[in-house]
This record gives C-alpha cells, structure tokens and sequence, in this order.
C-alpha cells in the first residue's frame, strides 16, 4: 500500500516504513504527526484518487529530526559590467518516518 501525500507545497508517494526528507515542520524530533491531505492511495485493488483530497485516509508519522541541507552557492554577475554577487543558501528540512497508512 502506498499513498501521495502533500506537504511543502510538494506531493511525495510514500509507503509504511519510509523515511522522507520533506520541508521543514514546526514540531520537535521524536514527535508524532499526522498527513490529513492525502492525494491518492494505491491498494492491491487499485487506486483511488481524491478530489483533491481522499476522503477519511491520513498517514501518520514519526519525526527523527530537523536539520539543513548541504550548503548551495549562488553566483550572479552581469558581464561586461564587472557587477557580481555570491551567495549561499542551506535549505532547513524535516526528516520523517512513515508509520501508517490509514486509507
């Protein structure tokens, strides 16, 4: 059983067990939280598809940690001009782990 779920402004397909990496939650590391936006589920029958959202399924997970990503740079310039800028960018995240499909 799988399901795609939406949270950041993404859809992720998860399954029971999986360990995602979504953006970041304002909850603590070993908290419980629960997806109620589930886009669609996929069973052994078939899938079923929300509009938007599933009616009654939520997956619930567990959260292992909050951190950053690596660190990106950005480099813009304009030629000619001898205008430049770097910059670096870590992108916060949440690190959760599935734990039930409730369709």
């Amino acid at each position: 059983m799988y399901a795609v779920i939406e949270t950041g402004g993404k859809q992720v397909r998860v399954q029971e067990g999986d360990i995602v990496f979504i953006e970041k939650l304002n909850v603590e590391a070993d908290a419980a939280v629960t997806f109620d936006k589930v886009v669609a589920v996929g069973t052994d029958e078939g899938i079923k598809v929300g509009t938007p959202y599933v009616e009654g399924a939520a997956v619930s997970a567990k959260v292992l940690k909050n951190g950053k990503g690596k660190k990106i740079t950005v480099f813009t310039y304009k030629p000619k001009k001898g205008e430049k800028r770097k910059m670096g960018h870590r992108q916060p995240y949440t690190q959760v782990q599935i734990e039930a499909i409730n369709a």
